[in-house]
């Protein structure tokens, strides 16, 4: 299954706009990072996987794989785990694209490391 198909599939249509706005946004920042669909969902690859777009019925949770070691000056990033934090997106209006740039560039740069 591609990220398309699976858009298609099994997100739900009001947050479609959302995922493209964040594939948008992965392809900006990490132009060398794979797309695929990775344990089900669409996944975001450097060395490891960077980063995760996971749909539910009420939100989008774009998780990022080694999110605890982030700093997280935009008080954004969510989550219990010691390794994955993530931020909840519920509608375009509320996406601080700095801030989710922000947490991107330090995915990239933990993993490059």
């Amino acid at each position: 299954m591609t990220v398309d198909e699976f858009v298609k599939a099994r997100v739900l249509p009001e947050f479609h706009p959302i995922v493209a706005m964040l594939r948008e946004l992965m392809r900006e920042m990490a132009p060398n990072a794979t797309e695929a669909i990775s344990y089900g969902i669409p996944a975001y690859r450097g060395k490891l996987i960077l980063v995760v777009i996971s749909p539910t019925k009420k939100d989008i949770t774009f998780a990022f794989s080694r999110g605890a070691e982030f700093q997280d000056k935009y008080g954004l990033l969510r989550g219990n785990g010691k390794v994955s934090k993530h931020v909840k997106i519920k509608n375009l209006q509320d996406v601080d694209k700095d801030a989710l740039r922000y947490y991107i560039k330090q995915a990239l740069e933990l993993d490059a490391k």
